[in-house]
């Protein structure tokens, strides 16, 4: 299986805007997430992480975005990061099949932040991260 972006939606309810994907991703859930909930594995698709304590209510520092704290946490299923600035992400992992993983990825945030097409260009990114561990 190769990965896709499936689904890409933008609302905007007054200043606050809410952008929904879901990102078929060719690997299972325990090799994806590494890519959503470590240093490492976000530096290689989205953005450098200099704070990421993972747990619940534990400090995240994302350069580009700013700091806050882990607003959801599951292990292998769900990584939430709010930060002052940078708004709310939220990254669901879904199993899809034996050997694949469906994200459904959530950014809310107020006034100016990225464009639809910057996370398609991200996620690009994280599909061939996934391909190249598999």
């Amino acid at each position: 299986m190769t990965g896709s972006i499936e689904q890409g939606t933008s609302q905007t309810h007054g200043n606050t805007h809410i952008l929904h994907f879901l990102v078929r991703l060719p690997g299972p859930m325990g090799e994806v997430w590494p890519a959503l909930a470590t240093p490492e594995g976000l530096a290689g698709w989205f953005t450098g992480v200099d704070v990421l304590e993972p747990r619940l209510g534990g400090a995240v520092t994302l350069r580009g975005l700013g700091s806050g704290h882990i607003t959801a946490w599951d292990v292998d299923r769900v990584a939430e990061y709010t930060v002052e600035g940078g708004g709310r992400l939220r990254f669901h992992l879904e199993r899809d099949g034996e050997a694949a993983s469906a994200l459904r990825f959530t950014h809310e945030f107020r006034g100016n932040g990225e464009s639809e097409q910057g996370w398609r260009t991200r996620f690009e990114r994280l599909i061939q991260l996934v391909e190249g561990a598999a």
